[in-house]
């Protein structure tokens, strides 16, 4: 018989204002560019990152300090570092290979940690097709363990030969990185190999709330889209435009070596009002050649239609926006940005500027992360991207800087910085953390005036498991702690919320 005992505790959150977040240096060593960071999911204060080239960071206590590690395979490293992890808190690092015994980038290289990113295994290579170019990949996994990864096929980088072309390809993993599937061409239109605006590039996947797979990139054909319902086995006969991307994703910015506006696609899953709104990032110059922006497109019917571009950036200073990223912190439907900022400088000088919308990217709050500006150097490669991580109201942004032809790489804990002392959902008011979780789970939820408040737990196929009849709560945030080892056994099941006439489901995944 299914027991479960109830523990209310009433908590109140303050509104709070933006606070200048405390800089964090991960390391200056090695010339690290193109960082990649990745909260634990299993325990926050865990944290991975990595860097180019061959870069490998840990932190145990939150991002306050971290260590560093020389990565290593017999495949090779060769930069292009992604770090995702898995419920269970198993990382994969994905980068790009130099064998001894091969080609310069013949495959993508998948190693893992099972220990929180203490060692790591040789790697496992993906996509090895003869001598062409395997590169820009990233990753995501599902919440029962598959990694769907995606990326460019060069067949010769650089040239600029027309019969050279690129396509971009997938491949999955259902044994947590041992095996992968044989790679799927995706783009039903292939690009150049020149490495421009006019090459297929930029592909990030992410995960639907039912297990679908969405993925978009920029090339010819424009910012394109693609999707699969059944786990990566099919995809769609035709990808769908998002946006012509006229500007194209290659431009330049004073002071940088290089600059792109690739995509970023992610999807929210928290099982608030937003969910299943799929979100794809990127910045362009549509606006002039000295007003590099930072865009924003969703669909809210799996990407069959999509809005126009809603701009992130909200200066009216026609300064430069770039190199973006996004995520969705999935216990409230957040979204999160960062990027480089020049609104509040002069020439070159640099800030970091973060942006945070909490109505599905109808709006956009732009908050300043950077302690103080920098002047980049276009002598020094300085990367092609930034990144950022997001559970259960922890947000941590990573970015490189260049001081005096210096490069370093920084990170900060957004935590308090956005008035957030835990991730509360104000849209809905109902978050469940953690989630998935083994134990217990908390699901808080907020009244905004007294109200009746009832509740229901339901197993994955509706048969009712727990009943709570309906009590009165006052104005203000309340949490419910549920011991999950009372459960009959892991698995999918739902909390039916019913505040006043508002009924909200929050999916919670019981783990062993």
């Amino acid at each position: 018989m299914l027991r479960i005992f109830i523990v209310f505790v009433i908590v109140f959150f303050g509104t709070g204002g933006m606070a200048q977040p405390i800089n964090i240096l991960v390391s200056n060593a090695n010339k690290p560019e193109e960082p990649t960071i990745c909260i634990d999911p299993k325990d926050p204060m865990r944290v991975v990152a990595a860097a180019n080239i061959n870069n490998l960071y840990l932190s145990k206590d939150g991002g306050v300090s971290w260590s560093y590690q020389k990565a290593t395979s017999t495949l090779g490293v060769w930069g292009d570092p992604t770090i995702v992890s898995d419920q269970e808190g198993n990382f994969y690092y994905f980068h790009l290979s130099n064998p001894a015994n091969g080609s310069w980038i013949d495959r993508i290289v998948c190693q893992k940690s099972t220990d929180g990113g203490e060692t790591w295994s040789d790697g496992v290579g993906i996509g090895k097709n003869g001598t062409k170019a395997q590169d820009k990949q990233w990753a995501v996994v599902d919440d029962d363990g598959n990694i769907y990864l995606t990326w460019t096929q060069f067949d010769k980088y650089g040239s600029r030969n027309p019969m050279d072309s690129t396509i971009i390809r997938f491949s999955k993993s259902t044994d947590k990185g041992e095996t992968w599937s044989t790679p799927l061409r995706l783009s039903e239109k292939a690009g150049n190999c020149i490495d421009s605006s006019l090459t297929t590039e930029g592909a990030v996947p992410t995960i639907g709330p039912n297990g679908e797979v969405y993925v978009s990139w920029a090339g010819p054909a424009g910012l394109t889209f693609d999707k699969s319902l059944d786990g990566g086995t099919t995809w769609l006969p035709n990808d769908i435009m998002i946006d012509s991307l006229k500007a194209g994703w290659n431009y330049q910015v004073p002071g940088i070596n290089r600059c792109n506006g690739l995509p970023v696609t992610t999807c929210d899953r928290s099982g608030g009002v937003h969910n299943g709104t799929i979100y794809v990032n990127w910045s362009d110059q549509r606006n002039g050649l000295d007003n590099t922006d930072i865009w924003l497109a969703k669909s809210v019917d799996g990407g069959q239609n999509w809005s126009p571009p809603i701009r992130v950036n909200d200066d009216t200073s026609k300064r430069h926006q770039f190199l973006t990223w996004m995520t969705v912190d999935q216990s409230t439907g957040y979204l999160y940005f960062v990027f480089y900022d020049r609104r509040r400088t002069q020439g070159i000088e640099t800030e970091v500027f973060g942006a945070l919308s909490k109505d599905g990217g109808e709006t956009f709050q732009n908050f300043i992360i950077s302690e103080s500006p920098f002047v980049p150097n276009d002598s020094e490669f300085f990367g092609d991207y930034t990144n950022i991580s997001a559970v259960n109201g922890k947000v941590m942004p990573i970015w490189a800087r260049l001081d005096n032809k210096k490069l370093s790489i920084w990170t900060a804990d957004l935590f308090s910085t956005l008035g957030q002392s835990e991730p509360v959902n104000e849209v809905e008011g109902v978050v469940a953390f953690p989630n998935p979780a083994s134990g217990w789970t908390n699901v808080r939820f907020k009244v905004k005036n007294e109200e009746l408040v009832s509740y229901r737990i339901l197993s994955s196929d509706g048969k009712e498991l727990l009943n709570y009849p309906a009590d009165t709560f006052v104005k203000g945030s309340h949490e419910i702690r549920i011991p999950l080892d009372v459960f009959d056994a892991p698995g999918r099941y739902i909390c039916e919320l019913h505040i006043g006439s508002k009924i909200i489901n929050k999916k919670i995944i019981v783990r062993d």
